[in-house]
């Protein structure tokens, strides 16, 4: 005869020691074992997998029957919270796991049947009907056959019934919120009565398999941000002794003989379940069903169990963690309370943080830059004056006093302080190094060494462009002028400021003048010697007297950049995101635990699409009606939800993002654009091309897993003024608006800032640049610059002087802008990768195709061609050489193109409602240095006149792919 498994000693299972025989295996034996191999923090012995932790509470009808207006159901309300989970381990996935929920009632006082006096009260349930054994005993065998015989397929083949229970309860849910709940177990309702317990949801359940591993927390957090969710408490009185018995767990109640009423109803109110801390509550309440007030103490050998079972598991768990074993007194606060606003001013903060104005050609008219980080576009002709000239573009600042904790709580002005404004402005660059490649990558040992610029000039302040600093205070103050700096001998006008009608700052830079001082021409892309531009930077500082009292004043600085000929734009990752990145990586920010898509992911996206305007592969890629169009209304619609149905869709999009951990240095992953060592032909290495910050692929990711807050409306509309802003947020949102249209990719050298700027180094604060000290002498720099003295306590990239930020860019910053194209090699793609489309263009559409777009009258596949027809932006400066493209663009760089907003045409089937166009395609003919049309050139231009031709040689036709700027390793890179 075949012996039986799972025999069990007989001094294993004597009478009335269940209870301590299953505290032993599920406490000492299985969950002290995970302790002792180092479980951080400890875990319940079961139901180990939490799904979230919501706050909510339990109100009970007004019309419960008599006889069942006991113990917990004789209260009107009371606050719970409630623990959602799974009984298996947290690494193993959701699908078909058994759920359970806990639920802590505040507010019943009074002895327990626990044996302990408290104000809380306990339910704990499962989502199947019945327990898989009768017992205690039985218990004890089906856990003794898998912890110390570890054989449970054994003893299920035995008892069938219970493997037929535990197969039933292997159910699919889709979410912890519609599922059904029940107490499993009886208790009493009183002395003589007895009853079971189910929660119902309200929300009918859609039950679809998902195998996401933890779609179930992804779910209940979505769900619960969206809106409330009901349950209805159930009590089913026991009617028939007979049928429902008081000791056999795996027997379910018939409703035929007692139907369940409901007595309450458990109210998850609409809540952030990863609020920090909410989950670590959850995990840390204890939970037992004998938690309860005597009279509705729960019945059966199983229920005998738990009360031992369950107290030593808490016990075991909240030693190992260090947690006292009580029971909370109240509840934690749903949310943290919102202390009233601290309104003692402290201190004065000038923002934006890091103010950007721009050069304009215009003498006198200008217009401030933007203020919020999604503007209304102008209209079009706004950034020109009536001479088609570039205005230039102001960097308004504003004084925002400060309580102890740093919340603006009023903005200073002219009307109720006293403001003296003080601004530096400097531009070093001839004093300073060339650039060869951002020194701060691997690569930058492989490219030909960086040295000082002009080093023949012994005299090196005489190179440094320093005027003095200016000073205004009060409304409307008149222009104090940058204008008494010079460069070898010949002053140079670098800008000016003033104060507008309620006293805040306003910078305006240069005119856009560079010149070489010897009369020589412009060669290359970055290090002309002898060569000057009227770009600057410094410091922006202020005195402030408020209520009597002089203020401590937090600064900011100010940079002046080239213009902005995509005004509408912005990179996929711009300068906020890089300073931001920084930020976080160094401590100084937090990383969002959940990234919203509105602000976090949907920019990316609209970014990518928006360059379009700017680029023709990024129109034929991400454009409208291009290959992958990130931003259609029903593309929105899916890329928005956080449903398990799009996971794979969102993780799709999410991969195709480059990481330098993955990608080599092909140009497939986007974003198409060039990086830090881009080389022709292909650097092989990552850095060819341009990468998300770290922090934006984070967020991607978790993105992708659906951990993002569900906020995207397609009707709601950023602000578009300053004014809408919250005033506590006034500050943040002037900085972001300013560096979100700087580029920070790639930074070769860049437009605005470059490398530096990645090092934590250069901050005092967040976006904040650490002023030098006052009156500090920076030491000569050394002919050859090493990366050694990058982490110089006072090096370079310590506190920042006046020129500091500027000095590393391009001189002048026309011959980079002129250099800075797409498709380079134009085996690969004409168009992409790119350089700097946003504030750079590219391509774009020109307005004699948009004359024929907007004409209705013309067929259709003439107008579609048009609008797919994009021109060379840099076609006006000519088709001679690369020398003199560069030179022509120093000469009349207001000549190239601003890309406008216009209204695009009626048939919105065909075409999208809204069109960016380039205003201008004036050519420029070769210039001299005086600006003049070139001797050579004279003959050509009269000639094309008499018979009515001009030159028809494309700008583009001209080779630069031997320019210096892409040559960037002659050596090849270093192993």
């Amino acid at each position: 005869m075949e012996k039986k498994k799972n025999v069990i000693p007989p001094c294993f299972t004597k009478r009335n020691e269940s209870a301590n025989r299953l505290t032993e295996l599920f406490v000492d034996v299985a969950q002290e074992r995970r302790i002792k191999n180092g479980q951080r923090p400890a875990e319940r012995a079961v139901f180990r997998k939490l799904h979230g932790v919501a706050h909510g509470r339990l109100e009970m009808l007004e019309q419960i029957p008599k006889e069942l207006k006991v113990g917990v159901f004789a209260h009107d309300r009371l606050d719970a919270w409630v623990r959602f989970s799974s009984d298996t381990a947290p690494n193993l996935p959701d699908l078909a796991s058994t759920l359970g929920v806990g639920i802590k009632l505040f507010g019943v006082p009074g002895p327990k049947a626990l044996g302990e006096d408290g104000d809380t009260c306990d339910f704990i349930m499962q989502n199947h009907p019945v327990f898989f054994v009768d017992t205690a005993e039985e218990m004890v065998a089906f856990t003794y056959a898998g912890v110390v015989a570890n054989d449970y397929p054994g003893y299920l083949k035995e008892h069938p019934e219970t493997n037929r229970i535990l197969k039933a309860m292997a159910k699919v849910e889709g979410s912890v919120l519609t599922a059904s709940y029940w107490a499993i177990l009886p208790f009493h309702a009183g002395e003589k009565q007895y009853v079971k317990y189910r929660l119902e949801p309200e929300t009918p359940p859609e039950n679809v398999a998902n195998n996401e591993s933890d779609y179930l927390a992804t779910d209940m957090r979505r769900r619960l941000e969206e809106r409330e969710y009901r349950f209805r408490f159930m009590v089913q009185v026991r009617t028939n002794a007979k049928s429902m018995p008081l000791d056999k767990a795996t027997v379910e109640w018939p409703e035929s003989q007692s139907p369940f009423v409901q007595v309450g109803t458990l109210v998850l109110p609409r809540q952030d379940i990863c609020v920090r801390g909410q989950a670590e509550y959850g995990q840390a309440l204890s939970f037992n069903i004998w938690r309860v007030p005597e009279s509705q103490r729960p019945v059966g050998s199983i229920a005998e169990a738990r009360k031992v079972v369950y107290a030593a598991g808490a016990r075991a768990r909240h030693e190992a963690n260090g947690q006292p074993l009580e029971d909370p007194s109240a509840p934690r606060p749903a949310s943290a309370s919102s202390a009233p606003l601290d309104t003692c001013i402290v201190k004065a903060v000038i923002y934006p943080s890091i103010g950007v104005a721009r050069v304009g050609t215009s003498p006198d008219e200008w217009f401030v830059g933007p203020e919020v980080p999604n503007p209304l576009p102008h209209p079009p002709g706004f950034y020109r004056d009536k001479k088609k000239r570039l205005k230039r573009e102001a960097a308004r600042f504003r004084v925002y006093g400060v309580n102890a904790k740093g919340e603006i709580v009023k903005e200073l002005d002219a009307s109720n302080a006293k403001i003296e404004w003080h601004v530096q402005l400097a531009n070093t660059k001839a004093a300073w190094y060339g650039f060869q490649l951002a020194q701060d990558i691997p690569e930058a040992a492989s490219a030909p060494p960086t040295t000082l610029r002009n080093p023949g000039v012994q005299g090196r302040a005489s190179l440094a462009i320093t005027p003095k600093a200016c000073k205004v205070k009060g409304a409307s103050a008149k222009p104090q002028c940058f204008d008494d700096g010079q460069f070898m001998g010949k002053r140079v006008y670098l800008g000016e400021i003033r104060t507008d009608e309620q006293g805040n700052l306003l910078v305006l830079g240069g005119h856009g003048v560079s010149a070489s001082y010897d009369g020589s021409r412009a060669i290359t892309f970055a290090n002309n010697e002898g060569w000057h531009d009227d770009v600057s930077d410094g410091p922006v500082t202020a005195s402030v007297e408020y209520d009597g009292q002089s203020l401590m004043v937090t600064p900011s600085w100010v940079v002046v950049a080239p213009p902005n000929y995509g005004p509408q734009r912005k990179s996929v990752r711009t300068m906020w995101d890089l300073m931001r990145d920084v930020a976080i990586t160094n401590g100084l920010l937090p990383m969002p635990d959940r990234p919203s898509f509105t602000k976090e992911i949907l920019p990316i996206f609209e970014r990518l699409n928006g360059l379009q305007w700017v680029n023709a592969g990024f129109a034929a890629g991400f454009g409208w009606k291009g290959a992958v169009d990130l931003t259609s209304p029903e593309t929105l619609a899916r890329l928005s939800s956080a449903s398990g149905a799009y996971v794979e869709l969102r993780r799709t999009v999410a991969l195709q993002f480059r990481n330098y951990e993955v990608d080599a240095w092909s140009p497939k992953p986007w974003p198409w654009l060039y990086g830090d060592a881009m080389a022709i032909p292909a650097a092989k290495t990552p850095r060819q091309n341009s990468m998300l910050t770290e922090t934006q692929l984070a967020m991607l990711e978790e993105w992708a897993e659906g951990n993002f807050i569900e906020d995207y409306d397609p009707n709601s509309r950023p602000p578009a003024d300053l004014s809408e802003v919250p005033l506590a947020q006034r500050g943040d949102v002037l900085t972001q608006a300013a560096l979100e249209f700087c580029l920070a990719d790639a930074f070769h050298p860049g437009c605005e800032m470059t490398w530096p700027v990645r090092s934590a180094r250069m901050y005092m604060a967040p976006f904040r640049f650490l002023h030098a000290p006052e009156g500090w002498i920076a030491p000569n720099p050394s002919e050859v610059f090493t990366s050694d003295s990058l982490g110089l306590p006072n090096g370079p990239l310590a506190g920042q002087q006046a020129g500091g930020i500027t000095r590393w860019m391009a001189v002048p910053w026309q011959t980079d802008t002129a250099s800075c194209r797409s498709g380079y090699d134009k085996s690969y793609d004409p168009y992409v990768p790119a350089f700097w489309p946003a504030r750079v263009p590219n391509q774009v559409l020109t307005k004699q195709n948009y004359e024929i777009v907007m004409d209705e009258k013309r067929p259709l596949g003439e107008r579609l061609a048009a609008f797919a027809n994009r021109a060379a932006w840099v076609e006006p400066l000519g088709s001679t050489s690369y020398t003199q493209q560069i030179n022509n663009m120093i000469a009349h760089f207001d000549r190239l193109g601003v890309v406008e907003v216009r209204e695009g045409p009626s048939d919105r089937a065909h075409f999208p409602a809204v069109v960016e166009v380039e205003d201008q395609h004036v050519p420029i003919h070769d210039v001299d240095l005086a600006g003049h049309v070139a001797h050579h050139d004279r003959h050509l231009l009269e000639t094309a006149v008499q018979v009515g031709t001009m030159p028809h040689a494309s700008a583009e036709s001209v080779d630069i792919m031997t320019i210096e700027k892409v040559r960037r390793f002659p050596r090849g890179l270093l192993s």
